[in-house]
């Protein structure tokens, strides 16, 4: 019988940019991860369940997003699609603002900006 391997910590936060790239703004043929707006993704094993809790910090593109309400529950819901991924919690956060600067090249290729 072989043991259940738990990814690490820093194996989680991969695959939470896997899946983070997997979500699309609506608006814009990019995904959420090159488009700029994940800040931050930081994962830690609770000790209880050894299972990963991670916190997501991102922005939108604008503090007004018709959008936003459902790029967020996307995010939220992650843990539903990465195996031993307990809990994603969402900061989002406004400051420092969004900007071109923040996409990738291959979202600024995407959107004509290259």
């Amino acid at each position: 019988m072989s043991e259940i391997k738990i990814p690490s910590n820093e194996e989680m936060k991969e695959k939470v940019i896997e899946g983070l790239r997997g979500i699309f703004d609506p608006e814009l043929p990019v995904n959420i991860y090159d488009l700029g707006l994940i800040y931050d993704v930081a994962c830690k094993t609770d000790e209880a369940t050894k299972l990963k809790a991670c916190t997501i910090t991102m922005t939108l593109t604008s503090a007004t997003c018709s959008m936003s309400e459902m790029i967020v529950e996307l995010v939220r819901s992650l843990n539903m699609r990465i195996e031993f991924l307990e809990t994603v919690e969402v900061n989002l956060v406004f400051d420092p603002p969004w900007g071109q600067d923040k996409m990738s090249d291959e979202a600024k290729l995407a959107m004509g900006l290259l």
